[in-house]
Formats: structure tokens, sequence, C-alpha cells
């Protein structure tokens, strides 16, 4: 059995291989999340491409089908995630506007539309 202590240059090779070892997983480690989070938004960007564009107008309904509570832009913040609301045509809008569906005070859709009383 050799009882000689390792030499300071020993040491100092010994733990070079150690931290090369440490970083050399590290850096897999984080190459693997970021291949990981690369397709996930390659996903959520195939998703979003894949969605149908929002309505350009849309009509709230009240807790009756039949009744309608207002109408809205398609962008409007209000009504955003409604499982109330139905997407409609131009003179759909119009047409609900001109019956007397009360426009959203937020949106504005009658101003938009150009059917302002």
């Amino acid at each position: 059995m050799n009882d000689r202590a390792p030499s300071r240059l020993d040491l100092l090779h010994f733990a070079r291989r150690v931290v090369v070892q440490q970083a050399t997983a590290a850096v897999a480690q984080i190459d693997a999340w970021i291949a990981q989070e690369e397709e996930r938004e390659a996903r959520q960007q195939q998703a979003d491409e894949m969605r149908p564009p929002p309505p350009e107008w849309v009509v709230e309904r009240g807790l009756q089908k039949t009744n309608l509570v207002a109408v809205h832009t398609g962008d409007c913040w209000t009504v955003r995630k409604s499982s109330r609301c139905a997407g409609i045509s131009r003179s759909q809008a119009m047409d609900a506007l001109r019956r007397q569906v009360p426009a959203c005070t937020h949106c504005r859709p009658d101003t938009a539309l150009g059917v302002v009383d």
C-alpha cells in the first residue's frame, strides 16, 4: 500500500476532473430543458396558427337563449371568457342594434358599426 499523501498537483488535477464532470452533466441537463422548451413553444405556435380567428362581432345572450343582452365587438374584454356569447356577422350585429339590443358600453359596437342614434 502506498502511504504517500497526494501532491498538490495531483489534487488540482483531481479537482479539475470533478469540475469538468459536474459541468458536463449540468450542461447536458440545461440542453435537455432547452429542447423541451423549444418543443413546447413549437406546439404552442402550431396551436395558435390552427386556431380560428375570433369573430368580428359577438352577441351576449341571457340565461334564456332567446334573450339578447348586448352586442359587442369581437375583442371586447367583458365577454372574452363568457360561455353565453356567440359570434355573429356584421349585418346581424347591425340588425340586433336596430332591434334595440343594447350596445356594450365598453367596446361601443354601435359607434364602430356607424349605427349611433
